[in-house]
């Protein structure tokens, strides 16, 4: 399972329709949280994420529409008894923005929170994955994530291994690792008599604050899902770049150009809250597959069977 919720996906501010960013991933149970924008945990609890066993948070940059939620957070996870510790990563300025939270005079937690940051190019390795620091270009230090699991093993061809003369049982499951067998009359079976080429793990990546660059999309290329900031459209472009921001089209183009299978727009600014069709059609202009997220929305990401 890689699935993706949607918690806030308004820019700036909350709205009646959109809360501000925050996107939560669960990867085979384990929940991942991107940006924790105001009134986020609030979000969890209507969409029924879960909250309180939160593995990791990954900071984009720190405007207030990105981090404010994060205090309550922290809070609700100590009133649940917590004891698990709680990883967040984020650029430059991490240590700082924890510390001012601290003063805030939040409940006293009885869980750790282990703080790291990324620079552009760092690697966090996770358990049968990585996601990866990006660089952004937004007016503040800040960067995107690249989530990308690890080489799956190629399809077992079962019918193969028995015609070979492998009884069903461990042997099974030594070749499909990749271990050659030697059966009881002597003869081996080599792994890839039985076995197909590697499958790629499943690719997606989230953006954040950033004008459309090739920088990001470069790291991202032919993920199964980019999940990028739209905070414009084409009509506003100066203004997107004036303040560190994408167009919808923008944004398009580049998926386009990096063989992106899916897009999903985010983070519209307040005054397209109700035009979310005119950010459609700004980027289906350019890229078919893409998708305006709205709060609550969820997200399948399926295993490719190439």
């Amino acid at each position: 399972m890689l699935k993706i919720t949607f918690l806030g996906t308004g820019g700036a501010l909350p709205s009646k329709e959109r809360n501000p960013a925050a996107v939560m991933v669960n990867r085979e149970g384990e929940l991942l949280l991107f940006d924790c924008g105001e009134g986020a945990q609030r979000q969890m609890m209507f969409a029924k994420t879960g909250l309180v066993k939160i593995s990791a948070i990954f900071l984009t940059h720190y405007h207030g529409d990105h981090i404010l939620g994060l205090p309550g957070l922290l809070q609700t996870m100590g009133f649940f008894d917590r004891e698990e510790k709680l990883e967040i990563y984020g650029p430059d300025g991490l240590f700082e923005v924890m510390e001012a939270f601290e003063k805030l005079g939040t409940h006293k937690l009885k869980y750790p929170i282990v703080p790291q940051i990324l620079a552009p190019g760092d690697i966090v390795q996770r358990d049968g994955y990585t996601i990866k620091a990006v660089r952004a270009d937004h007016d503040r230090p800040a960067l995107g994530f690249v989530l990308e699991e690890e080489i799956r093993p190629g399809r077992f061809n079962r019918d193969k291994a028995v015609e070979l003369g492998v009884k069903p049982g461990p042997d099974f499951a030594k070749l499909h690792r990749g271990e050659n067998i030697t059966l009881s009359n002597g003869a081996v079976v080599c792994s890839k008599d039985v076995v197909g080429p590697a499958r790629s793990g499943r690719k997606i990546s989230y953006s954040g604050d950033t004008r459309e660059t090739d920088v990001f999309f470069y790291e991202s290329e032919g993920a199964d899902l980019v999940i990028h900031e739209a905070t414009f459209t084409s009509d506003m472009t100066a203004e997107a770049y004036e303040y560190g921001h994408s167009t919808a089209k923008g944004a398009a183009k580049m998926a386009k150009k990096y063989n992106i299978r899916k897009l999903a727009l985010t983070h519209l600014s307040p005054r397209l809250t109700d035009e979310a069709e005119n950010v459609y059609e700004d980027a289906a202009s350019e890229f078919e597959n893409v998708v305006i997220a709205e709060d609550f929305m969820e997200l399948d990401v399926e295993l490719r069977d190439e």
